[in-house]
């Protein structure tokens, strides 16, 4: 058969393999990225082939490979092609989703096998294999691994084809040394333990995207055209997400507006690990903010803000200090993603200083707070994280060095640590003691950046939490903050298997 005659659509497959199966011939399934074929896929895939009569090899579409920056390293019609060429197998298909599972219902093969490098189902960490085991009970089909030696395309890459810096090589190379994989996807494991209480400001991020007419004739104004609209929830409820991924539960205490609440997609949009609790602020909308962006180029043109800041009545507030006085002592952290838009006032605030048994904040500076909003609104917190211009504007300080100047913070806040984030050139943790660990971005290219400081605070919360290494609680941060200016606004929140596989992609 040639290499051509070998690929197919996955729409293509059931009915060639049916033919197969007329015959009385077994058909033998593996799956995966293949991004660097090598000896350890051809072993897998020849042990494969001797479970059965037909092997069909499917691999993961580019859109789904979620490796880490710049992967996959061979786009999809390359990756099959390379598959093709191979005699042992006899098709191959792109697949259309993330996952396995429902290629598994549309092929329906008689043996489905994995590498010898999950061993078992208990040794995978994303949890994809366990799904994929319950659509073989299912459906009947024999799950297998193979026992052979163990290659990595990730590890090769990364050895000789590496798309970094020569510097981030580099700090990989320590990070590696100092840190095994095992012991950070250890601390990824430990979150699911905990109970987090979470408040801050609803956020419905609206996204309108249009194309260019040019200016107007009457006026230097540029005119576009709205071609579509989406909306996402944002603030407080991204934070919620990220976090419902990995702890045990969170508990979320926010506020709505009475008019234009966007109720149900909210909760629509919340993850079932969320318990939500709404106060309903009077004659006010709940916030959206509406940007306006280039839709080719996805470049941000404009943004309007409909809120009323002025948050709850006085009685409604108390309230609301007095759940938190109720429930902090309930769980083992409590979590402030303050926007300084009205919903944590100073009376809460302090409430949340005076009940969490651990408190992490990170409070933002943006146009709708006019700056007017920093950290010293809150008298301690357990972990601080912020930008270098929130910590500068707090600190009324343009010129001391970071290191100094994060330390000293840290201390007046009585903080485990104080995260300062940079952008594309990292993060930095410091500690009361002058401990300071610089950490590097490890995303060459965004998308979109908005959300990506809420991902880092949330996953760096938990891992402070939970007595991580600064060095680790910032590598996860960043990591997460990696993930997350790859996806437009907050379309969806970081999850454990894609974390675990771009650390797994950065550490092998």
């Amino acid at each position: 058969m040639t290499q051509n005659h070998k690929i197919h659509t996955l729409g293509e497959l059931p009915e060639v393999l049916g033919r197969h199966r007329d015959k009385g011939r077994r058909i033998v399934h593996c799956h995966g990225v293949f991004d660097l074929l090598h000896i350890g896929h051809i072993r897998y895939f020849e042990q494969a082939r001797s479970f059965g009569d037909v092997l069909v090899v499917t691999l993961t579409p580019d859109q789904y490979v979620d490796k880490g920056d710049k992967r996959p390293a061979f786009p999809e019609r390359l990756r099959a092609e390379a598959i093709a060429s191979l005699s042992v197998v006899d098709y191959v298909a792109v697949n259309e989703w993330p996952t396995a599972e429902q290629t598994l219902r549309c092929l329906k093969p008689d043996v489905y096998v994995k590498g010898s490098d999950f061993k078992s189902v208990d040794a995978d960490r994303t949890g994809k294999l366990a799904l994929e085991e319950g659509v073989c009970r299912e459906l009947g089909i024999e799950l297998r691994f193979t026992q052979d030696i163990v290659f990595s395309s990730t590890s090769l890459i990364n050895r000789f084809f590496s798309s970094f810096s020569r510097e981030l090589q580099d700090y990989l190379d320590l990070f590696r040394r100092r840190y095994s994989l095992d012991r950070v996807l250890e601390i990824v494991d430990e979150m699911a333990r905990l109970k987090v209480l979470l408040v801050g400001d609803v956020i419905v991020d609206e996204y309108c995207y249009c194309s260019p007419l040019g200016a107007s004739s009457k006026s230097p104004v540029l005119a576009v055209r709205r071609n579509s609209v989406d909306c996402f929830a944002g603030g407080v409820l991204a934070v919620a997400n990220h976090l419902a991924n990995f702890a045990d539960q969170v508990t979320l205490l926010t506020v709505l507006g009475d008019r234009d609440d966007y109720r149900d997609l909210i909760v629509s949009a919340l993850h079932p690990r969320v318990r939500p609790q709404f106060w309903i602020q009077d004659n006010a909308p709940t916030l959206v903010k509406r940007r306006y962006l280039d839709g080719y180029t996805l470049h941000k043109l404009l943004e309007v803000y409909n809120m009323d800041d002025s948050g709850l009545s006085a009685d409604k507030d108390g309230q609301m200090c007095s759940t938190v006085r109720a429930q902090a002592p309930q769980h083992d952290m409590v979590v402030a993603a303050d926007f300084g838009h009205g919903a944590v006032s100073s009376s809460l605030s302090q409430s949340l200083v005076e009940h969490a048994p651990f408190l992490a904040v990170n409070t933002q500076v943006n146009a709708g707070n006019a700056a007017m909003h920093t950290i010293s609104k809150y008298a301690r917190a357990d972990y601080i994280s912020l930008t270098e211009r929130e910590l500068r504007l707090d600190c009324r300080d343009q010129k001391t060095d970071l290191r100094p100047l994060g330390c000293q913070t840290a201390a007046r806040f009585h903080s485990e640590a104080l995260a300062v984030t940079k952008g594309r050139q990292g993060a930095c943790l410091c500690g009361p003691d002058g401990a300071f660990v610089v950490v590097p971005a490890f995303a060459s290219k965004a998308v979109d950046s908005v959300g990506s400081g809420d991902a880092f605070f949330a996953i760096s919360s938990l891992a402070i939490r939970l007595g991580a290494p600064f060095e680790i609680a910032g590598f996860l941060g960043n990591v997460a903050g990696a993930l997350a200016v790859q996806i437009i606004g907050n379309q969806k929140a970081i999850d454990k298997a894609s974390l675990t596989k771009y650390i797994t992609s950065l550490l092998k």
